[in-house]
């Protein structure tokens, strides 16, 4: 079973069990979403290590970034940058390969989409200006944050990150899309554009 294509039921039922605390909680789930649960799933993922399961651990992992994703969806999630950095580090965290994703946000700064545009090498990727613009005019969004992963770890931007930063807010402002930051994900860390004043 495919973690990302299981439902939130499902993933409570790997980290839990068949206890009455999984049907406790699964049932939260079901009926109010992520937020019922978020709290409790760091808790589950400690207890989950005592057993050295994998699987726990991906479905915890799981959990966490849907519920992360729930809260960029239904909040202004630019006033919680933590938020953001949070879901990023999920999301990109630990792989091997580089990828560069956007998430395309509304007016009001929500999450409509996230898109994973381009999967590169341990080391580089390719980004192609006009590819992320029709991305950006399909979901008819108005600002974005892109993001990348460094699979060494190390958050430091490059002058290749920063030069193509510039292009992809030129070619976006063209159809009126808001470059709002472009974030690299690192083991640890994670570095802003906005906050380091390169947006």
């Amino acid at each position: 079973m495919m973690m990302n294509q299981s439902t939130n039921g499902q993933l409570l039922s790997i980290l839990l069990g068949t206890d009455g605390e999984m049907f406790a909680k699964r049932s939260l789930a079901e009926l109010f979403g992520l937020k019922a649960v978020r709290q409790n799933v760091n808790q589950v993922a400690e207890k989950s290590l005592d057993y050295v399961a994998p699987r726990k651990l991906f479905a915890a992992r799981e959990l966490l970034r849907r519920a992360l994703e729930e809260d960029m969806t239904e909040a202004h999630s630019f006033n919680s940058p933590t938020a953001t950095k949070d879901y990023l580090r999920l999301h990109l965290g630990g792989r091997e390969e580089e990828h560069f994703i956007a998430l395309w946000l509304d007016a009001q700064h929500r999450l409509i989409a996230e898109d994973s545009l381009f999967r590169g090498t341990l080391s580089q990727t390719s980004v192609y200006p006009r590819e992320v613009v029709k991305s950006g005019l399909k979901f008819n969004a108005c600002s974005v944050i892109f993001a990348h992963n460094h699979p060494s770890g190390v958050t430091e931007s490059s002058t290749s990150d920063r030069m193509l930063t510039e292009r992809l807010k030129e070619a976006l402002a063209m159809v009126d899309i808001r470059v709002i930051d472009h974030m690299i994900v690192g083991d640890n860390q994670i570095m802003s554009f906005a906050e380091a004043g390169l947006v």
